[in-house]
């Protein structure tokens, strides 16, 4: 009998021990974390000039000479008014530096921080980057506030438990939880040969932008920068992880400016097929498409179809992951590139460059006219939307699709949609360019539905959905 209690005693105890260990690692609150991290996390206010151009009579003239014309004239006038903006960020200076994003202080004229949700100072722009979306600003005061450090966002794993504090809707100080639900995401966008998200379900809305995404050490491995969709949150925010930051944000407060690693390829994914042609073992690497004239790539002897399997030690699984580690990588340094060509590994040695001065760069850049192409199955043309479309509407920097610059008579969409409207999607797909949406429309026409759903942003940046009957 002693026997059969000691054993049943021995069971309780082995189903109990996993539960008391697993309990022992969940946090009963966060408030003490809350309230050591809350005066480290800042409010960010931001005022610029907006000149607009109004006219109620956009088609209408009236005859010269008319006594209603000079009235009319005003309607036409550029008006200037003040618009103002809301963010977040966090100190990690005693001095007061200030980490943001790019898109909450990009064209501001005075920038406000306001500390511990009752302090309001100045603050100037150390340096920014578009291409991370990081500001780093300098607090203009004397006084020594409290920074918070950054974690490693390496050793940050999915499902780890995180919290967010910002600034949603002008409500300061306010603490949200959650997990680390993705690693490694990109969304595709203008941005995406350096995105590399952390994902997020702790809720993040307008007005989180800059605001740090702490561990539960309340170390910063992230910092919140966009959400998907743009009617709230809906359980996925994306944060830009810290080992990324911290490379862009010490040198933007040591130059003023970011010097990024530039190989001088453009690369592709090796598919299935490729792997299979060039007798590689599985599909992995980045394939080099082109080496640029004069580029680090072509000095050391690396060509069009080599296949880059390391870089700096470091193994490339996907195409996507080579940009980023380059650019994380120091200008000038000599660096081992290991390259699958002609069946075989062989190891070129490059020294980088600086991304900033290629001239690949330098035409990534230029917001040159687009040209407007007729699509002629809905009867309108369209431009590529632009960076300086993006900057100018406000539109998230992920965002991708085509500007409708006129509408014919017989269109389809004549009474439906607005010049100046963005079509994003089709039929459930991302259009980045004219060939995406040409396509789309072949498929549907050659189906038997010979209707396309349409997502647009109209002028006021309202998503909308719009069903088209094609002829």
């Amino acid at each position: 009998m002693t026997k059969i209690k000691t054993f049943f005693f021995i069971i309780i105890l082995f189903l109990n021990f996993p539960l008391v260990a697993y309990s022992h690692d969940i946090p009963n609150s966060f408030a003490d974390l809350a309230e050591k991290l809350m005066p480290s996390v800042v409010n960010i206010a931001t005022t610029q000039t907006v000149v607009t151009k109004s006219n109620p009579f956009p088609n209408f003239q009236f005859p010269p000479g008319s006594p209603f014309e000079d009235m009319f004239k005003e309607f036409g006038t550029p008006q200037e008014r003040q618009s103002s903006a809301l963010g977040s960020g966090f100190i990690i200076d005693e001095k007061g530096i200030v980490i943001t994003n790019n898109h909450v202080i990009d064209g501001a004229e005075d920038i406000v921080v306001q500390v511990n949700g009752d302090k309001d100072f100045k603050a100037k722009v150390i340096g920014a980057d578009p291409l991370s979306d990081i500001a780093v600003l300098q607090i203009e005061a004397t006084e020594k506030f409290i920074p918070v450090k950054f974690g490693d966002s390496d050793k940050a794993r999915i499902g780890d438990e995180v919290i967010a504090i910002g600034n949603p809707f002008g409500l300061g100080g306010t603490v949200t939880s959650g997990i680390i639900s993705a690693r490694n995401r990109n969304l595709g966008g203008t941005l995406a040969r350096y995105e590399d998200y952390i994902q997020t379900d702790a809720s993040i809305n307008t007005g989180n932008s800059g605001g740090p995404l702490f561990d539960l050490n309340g170390d910063v491995i992230g910092i919140n920068t966009a959400i998907l969709g743009r009617s709230g949150n809906v359980g996925i925010g994306f944060a830009i992880p810290s080992n990324s930051a911290e490379i862009v944000i010490d040198q933007l407060i040591k130059f003023g400016e970011t010097k990024r690693g530039w190989l001088g390829v453009r690369i592709q994914d090796v598919t299935r097929e490729i792997a299979d042609i060039e007798k590689l073992d599985k599909a992995r690497g980045a394939l080099v498409a082109s080496v640029a004239q004069n580029s680090p790539s072509k000095k050391a002897g690396i060509k069009a179809g080599d296949i880059i399997l390391e870089f700096n030690g470091e193994k490339i699984k996907e195409m996507k992951e080579l940009p980023i580690i380059v650019a994380k990588t120091k200008v000038g340094k000599k660096v081992k590139v290991k390259i699958w060509r002609n069946k075989r590994e062989i190891i070129k040695t490059v020294t980088l460059g600086r991304l900033e001065t290629s001239e690949e760069f330098k035409v990534t850049e230029k917001n040159e006219p687009q040209k407007e192409l007729e699509i002629k199955n809905l009867k309108i043309f369209v431009r590529e939307l632009t960076n300086e479309d993006i900057k100018n509407r406000k539109l998230p920097n992920q965002t991708t699709g085509l500007v409708i610059t006129q509408i014919k008579n017989d269109s389809p969409l004549i009474n439906t949609i607005e010049i100046d409207s963005i079509i994003l999607e089709a039929q459930k797909k991302k259009i980045k360019s004219v060939n995406d949406l040409k396509q789309t429309l072949e498929k549907v026409l050659s189906s038997n539905q010979k209707t396309v759903l349409l997502v647009i942003f109209n002028k006021e940046n309202q998503r909308r959905y719009i069903g088209v009957k094609l002829d």
